[in-house]
């Protein structure tokens, strides 16, 4: 398996200029086979009832899940791309912090699987995502 080399402030600079930033989504930690973060919860991540958008945990899981897997292969030759997503909404969350996270439950060369868990401030579940990413050759 590839083993990088990328500081967390390398990581965290992966966000700049991405839905990440204009969401105020920040990685907090990132470890072998696992990648964390936090999302406010806030108008930019509300539906219309005041409740943490669906897709804004999406965001949130596919985000990290995508990242952690980049870790994992080296990016000189590879990329990373999303085949699948799904998630499990649990509990409605209206203000504060959501925290996610995504946890590698397979390595593979082509293919990598990630569930991501998304609690709130008390550490209830809000959203599980399992997330299958391909990894594909850079274009030259």
């Amino acid at each position: 398996m590839y083993k990088n080399t990328l500081t967390l402030a390398q990581v965290k600079a992966w966000c700049q200029n991405t839905m990440m930033e204009h969401l105020g989504i920040e990685i907090t930690e990132a470890g072998e086979g696992y990648l964390c973060g936090k999302m406010p919860v806030d108008h930019r991540t509300h539906q219309p009832m005041g409740l943490l958008h669906g897709g804004a945990s999406v965001v949130l899981a596919e985000s990290l899940a995508s990242m952690g897997a980049a870790l994992h292969v080296d990016l000189t030759k590879k990329a990373c791309v999303g085949l699948e997503i799904n998630a499990n909404h649990i509990r409605g969350i209206r203000q504060g912090w959501v925290y996610a996270k995504a946890s590698a439950i397979h390595i593979g060369r082509s293919t990598q699987v990630w569930e991501t868990k998304l609690t709130n401030e008390a550490g209830e579940l809000v959203c599980i995502s399992r997330m299958t990413v391909a990894v594909i050759d850079k274009k030259e």
